[in-house]
């Protein structure tokens, strides 16, 4: 998909298999590079027939647009893009924001690569027309084209955060800035080298190399925008891990005051103990039945108040679940869950991941009418110990991860666990799995 000088210095019947050469290595470099660019962004296995479809479909759109617009334009580029954004979406399975980012970064580099190459063919090629170096400046020029191309691809995937699960985090904050660059650059192309003649005249050669400074300026202005974007995504990363290790500080103050005052309970109930004791043995010795056996009822409820009510075989765990669910009393909760002891998961991470999975199942169930519930349980499996939280949710897709899912998959992560969600109808479900070996 280039235009401009090749079809005025290559005009000759002589030539014609030379320029299908070209245009056929120009498609077929193109295609490479565009996808190993899109699947590298996205995070996507490349595979042969994905390159096989993409060339195709450049190859009929050059020769649709070759005979329909003849000069080129926005058109036919417009037109690749959508071509990549489809192979993006339907063959390589991306979500739309990043189909379209990688499509528009992917055309836009390329086109301004080809800009840089045309300003300098523009200044040096047209001394050459009609001698036989020219062919061999016109493939030099080619791998100086798939040079630049293949370096700012490299860059840009460098700057770009890798994606998680396909996903790559804010990234329609890009599309727009890669919106403006890309109709920039295809307004240069467009007014600038819609003609160019056999000779150059010496006033011409100054528009030329100011034409070859902005588009050098344009790859240098995309590249800071992903540098600006990675230290944005980076900064949203920071302030996502310092609220999980506030929320897991808080809840470890929680589970000493609760520890505190449960203890000193404990320390008052034991220093009273003897007198409880003779007055049950005077009720009982004294024949008062009935009396006996409602101050023991009461002894045996203050006892029970000195109990977590779930016992998990984790302290933190055990005060976690009792704080969390006794706020919210109004929803039935289930707790089957045995913890093993010992396993090796640090009680720093099982605040982060208890108290980040009760409390989405919490505002869940609060966003709902009807019955709801809040399900805990645990199953040891061999090596690994599956977590399984499970509470009603509304009836809408599946919302995308927000700040505590991604805190709950980085405690997982340091485990070298795995955590995956998913939604059944009005069941929401969240499996995390942790090694405990």
């Amino acid at each position: 998909m280039r235009d401009g000088l090749f079809q005025i210095v290559l005009g000759g019947a002589g030539v014609d298999y030379f320029s299908l050469c070209l245009d056929g290595l120009c498609l077929g470099g193109q295609s490479v590079l565009h996808m190993i660019f899109t699947c590298r962004l996205t995070g996507k296995r490349q595979k042969p027939w994905h390159f096989a479809l993409y060339f195709s479909l450049l190859c009929v759109l050059e020769l649709t647009f070759s005979r329909l617009c003849p000069g080129g334009g926005i058109v036919p580029i417009g037109a690749g893009v959508l071509a990549l954004y489809g192979v993006s979406r339907l063959a390589l399975g991306n979500r739309r924001p990043v189909s379209w980012l990688a499509a528009v970064l992917a055309f836009y580099i390329s086109q301004c690569s080809f800009g840089v190459v045309n300003s300098l063919e523009s200044v040096v090629f047209p001394r050459f027309v009609g001698r036989p170096l020219l062919y061999p400046l016109l493939l030099a020029a080619l791998a100086l084209f798939f040079a630049l191309c293949a370096g700012c691809y490299a860059a840009a995937l460098r700057l770009l955060d890798r994606p998680q699960d396909g996903q790559t985090p804010y990234i329609g904050l890009l599309l727009l800035p890669g919106l403006f660059f890309f109709a920039a650059q295809l307004y240069i192309l467009r007014t600038s080298y819609s003609a160019v003649s056999a000779s150059l005249p010496a006033e011409e050669i100054p528009r030329h190399a100011a034409l070859l400074f902005l588009q050098a300026m344009g790859l240098a202005a995309l590249l800071c925008t992903l540098y600006a974007y990675r230290c944005l995504c980076q900064g949203f990363q920071a302030q996502a891990a310092l609220q999980s290790l506030t929320q897991a500080a808080q809840a470890q103050k929680t589970y000493i005051a609760e520890a505190r005052l449960r203890d000193e309970r404990t320390a008052a109930f034991r220093h009273d103990i003897k007198n409880h004791l003779s007055v049950l043995d005077g009720l009982l010795g004294g024949g008062r039945l009935e009396e006996g056996r409602a101050y023991l009822k009461k002894l045996d409820a203050a006892s029970q108040s000195l109990s977590f009510p779930y016992q998990t075989g984790s302290p933190v765990v055990d005060i976690l679940l009792g704080e969390k669910l006794g706020l919210a009393a109004e929803i039935p909760a289930e707790v089957s869950l045995v913890l093993p002891r010992p396993w090796g998961i640090d009680d720093f991470d099982l605040c982060v991941i208890f108290a980040n999975a009760l409390d989405n199942a919490i505002a869940a169930c609060r966003s709902v009418d009807g019955a709801r519930f809040i399900r805990v349980a645990g199953e040891r499996q061999g090596d690994f110990y599956m977590l399984i939280f499970e509470n009603t949710c509304g009836g809408g897709p599946l919302p995308p991860a927000g700040t505590g899912l991604s805190n709950i998959r980085s405690a997982a992560e340091k485990y070298r666990g795995a955590v995956s969600a998913e939604k059944t109808g009005r069941l929401f479900s969240l499996h995390v799995l942790l090694n405990i070996s």
